[in-house]
């Protein structure tokens, strides 16, 4: 799940590097995003993460994994 949410962070057009992402091992993901992104995240797309932004990677399955990449990519323009 982790490649593919890079994956799809990358079809939505993000020039980040999201390779932390797939570096990173367990369950959860540190994913970089500010606080102020986390809290657009959860307020404009119902993904909910720590404030800190840390995401449970069993949470990501193949059915939300492109919603979860387009949100993200959203607000980390």
């Amino acid at each position: 799940m982790r490649a593919e949410l890079k994956n799809n962070l990358s079809k939505e057009g993000s020039t980040k590097d999201w390779s932390h992402i797939t570096n990173q091992i367990g369950m959860f993901c540190f994913t970089g995003m500010t606080p102020a992104q986390v809290e657009k995240l959860t307020k404009d797309h119902s993904v909910y993460l720590t404030k800190d932004g840390r995401i449970a990677i069993v949470g990501i399955t193949t059915k939300n994994v492109e919603y979860l990449a387009h949100a993200m990519h959203i607000v980390t323009k």
